[in-house]
């Protein structure tokens, strides 16, 4: 079986993007940077099993999954990895 890596949205994308860089950038920047980002995983096919992987992993950097690394971190917190539902399209 091929991996879920392989039918994510983002494979083709410059990574980069998933990854914002705070120095020398505006927080306006880098919002409109992760809303980018977070409209690549409102339409892939493998969201979910990104975002498992990121908790799984404890991925403290980027975007997985339509989430940011704060984002996930609550989440974890919560217990809630399992009831979250497709991340809505930025766009």
């Amino acid at each position: 079986m091929e991996p879920w890596t392989h039918r994510a949205a983002c494979r083709d994308a410059d990574p980069d993007l998933f990854f914002p860089i705070t120095e020398d950038r505006t927080r306006r920047t880098i919002a409109a940077q992760v809303d980018r980002a977070k409209a690549v995983c409102a339409r892939c096919p493998v969201w979910s099993q990104c975002l498992s992987y990121a908790i799984e992993t404890r991925q403290d950097h980027g975007i997985w999954g339509g989430l940011t690394a704060s984002e996930r971190r609550r989440l974890a917190r919560n217990g809630t990895e399992t009831r979250i539902q497709r991340p809505p399209d930025a766009a």
